[in-house]
């Protein structure tokens, strides 16, 4: 007997994108594609999958992550599962052993709140590895912890100056203490080993296995460029759509080199030439406007405290001029780019603000859909102009928590006022924004049952790595449903690909998530373990538990 023709997902709850679907009904796909939504029926010269009382959802679309970076993270000293200095330290010393003949020691994705002002020193690296250079960035990607011989090679030391858009940490005599944060990075990572394209590629499809295993089926890469390390990740796309060894569906961000003016458009536009296949595209362009809040980088409207409680000189970096930025940005839209602005501060929420409002004012009918990811402080007056601008807001549910990098680095240096503005999820839901999701992974977790369970009750278990405590401003909660949508039907609306992905309805691409849980009537304290079972690609299973 051969293949049966149609597919056909029965006996569980649907998920269409937007609402939960009646009870008793199926979805049908053949040939890649959704055929019929609606009541079971018969199931002659069908293959029935059976969700065993589960939900079939479409498969997530991640808005904003870093898949190739996370993968090459994985493939060497990756340090996720420590959690302190002792453990990370041990980590390391593991990876040095194992791999002797490696000339640098590099991965990263270590966390700030394991040591104190979340500063890293080189003296606890040079203790376990000191016969190589060590880099190794942190779990948010704006900083780097590196150990003595790294300094030396690149020949940083107290007469060394701070670059515009990063710091080096010193001690009281101006020396390195071995942490660099933001910019300052690349000091030092311009000096590591060249990734070779197989290494990038590997990296990929290493990354692409981990997110179809938590039913992620698409995504923004949120920097296809020259970020840092000189890696750029577009050739790696390029090479996997083209061999069709890319399952997913993406649409690149293309770096907007801060150092740059708008000569570099016709570098955009060459790139956005090549990146134009059935599963890749590049039209999208990314502009990094601050940096981190708990390194004192994100850009704020007023400074930040000190340990004092007083106001401080400090109030972040503008990586890229304010009073440029509506130029560049106008410039942009007017040919054709997407714009994903990084915008973590007040100040930064409100420059990129600005700036939309500038390309709208140039072309009032234009549709291009640009998006503010992050979006961790945001001022009052600045929560209803997302709707107003068509701006969409680029969700990070992930961070709305308690955690030691939020209650020991963060909050205390915000003061109340401004603590009370972070993530406003709520806010920005009831103020008509259009809302997408991402989990700016390597940064975090890229499982969305972890995202949604922040989202939905502003607090993660300590089973799943979070801390006791009370919700974070649980006012700014988003329900279920609301929160399930950003994650499908938005991001699919921010990647271009609402007509064919994002939501269940005939016609549409059969990219699918199958979950262990009846999602319409799962306790919001029990999301955080919700597991993806199947996970399929245009009708095709393309993971399974």
């Amino acid at each position: 007997m051969g293949q049966p023709d149609d597919v056909v997902f029965h006996n569980g709850t649907v998920f269409d994108g937007t609402r939960f679907l009646a009870p008793g009904t199926a979805v049908r796909v053949r040939n890649g594609r959704i055929t019929d939504v609606g009541p079971a029926g018969a199931r002659t010269g069908v293959e029935p999958v059976d969700l065993q009382g589960g939900t079939l959802l479409p498969g997530f679309i991640d808005a904003h992550a870093h898949p190739v970076f996370a993968g090459n993270q994985l493939r060497h000293c990756d340090l996720r599962e420590a959690h302190d200095g002792p453990g990370y330290l041990q980590a390391i010393a593991d990876y040095a052993g194992a791999h002797p003949a490696e000339a640098w020691i590099t991965g990263g994705g270590w966390a700030m709140e394991a040591f104190p002002g979340g500063v890293p020193t080189r003296q606890a690296l040079d203790a376990v590895v000191s016969d190589r250079p060590v880099f190794l960035p942190n779990r948010d990607g704006h900083g780097a912890w590196v150990n003595s011989r790294a300094l030396e090679l690149a020949g940083l030391d107290a007469t060394t100056p701070d670059p515009p858009d990063g710091r080096i940490e010193r001690d009281a005599d101006g020396n390195p203490v071995g942490m660099l944060q933001e910019g300052a990075a690349a000091l030092v990572g311009r000096l590591l080993p060249v990734l070779t394209a197989d290494d990038w590629y590997a990296a990929l499809l290493t990354a692409q296995d981990h997110l179809l295993a938590v039913g992620v089926t698409g995504w923004q890469d949120a920097i296809l460029g020259d970020y840092q390390d000189g890696a750029d990740p577009l050739p790696a796309y390029l090479r996997a759509a083209g061999a069709g060894a890319l399952r997913a569906t993406v649409r690149g961000a293309l770096w907007w080199d801060r150092t740059r003016d708008l000569d570099q458009l016709e570098d955009l536009r060459s790139r956005r030439s090549r990146a134009h296949s059935d599963r890749f595209r590049a039209d999208t362009v990314k502009m990094m406007l601050d940096g981190v809040a708990e390194n004192h980088t994100a850009a704020m409207l007023e400074p930040y405290q000190d340990d004092a409680g007083c106001s401080s000189e400090v109030s972040g970096i503008d990586f890229i001029d304010p009073q440029r930025l509506p130029e560049f940005v106008t410039a942009l839209d007017r040919d054709g780019f997407q714009v994903h602005f990084h915008a973590l501060g007040d100040r930064a929420v409100r420059h990129a603000l600005d700036a939309v409002e500038s390309a709208r004012a140039a072309d009032p009918d234009g549709a291009r859909r640009h998006h503010l990811a992050h979006l961790q402080v945001v001022h009052p007056d600045d929560l209803f102009r997302f709707a107003r601008l068509r701006a969409s807001a680029n969700l990070q549910f992930l961070w709305a928590t308690h955690e030691p990098q939020m209650d020991e680095l963060t909050i205390p240096y915000l003061g109340k006022r401004r603590a009370a503005w972070q993530y406003p999820f709520a806010s920005l839901r009831r103020a008509g924004a259009t809302i997408c999701a991402g989990s700016d992974w390597p940064v975090t977790s890229p499982n969305p049952f972890l995202a949604l369970h922040v989202a939905v009750n502003r607090t993660l278990p300590v089973a799943a790595g979070g801390c006791a405590g009370d919700p974070f401003l649980p006012e700014q909660r988003l329900d279920l449903i609301s929160a399930l949508s950003a994650y499908t039907a938005g991001s699919a609306w921010i990647n271009g690909v609402e007509g064919c992905a994002g939501a269940l309805r005939p016609g549409y691409d059969a990219d699918l998530a199958v979950v262990d849980a009846d999602l319409a009537s799962v306790d919001p304290g029990d999301l955080w373990a919700v597991e993806v079972q199947q996970t399929w690609i245009r009708g095709e299973l393309a993971y399974e538990r």
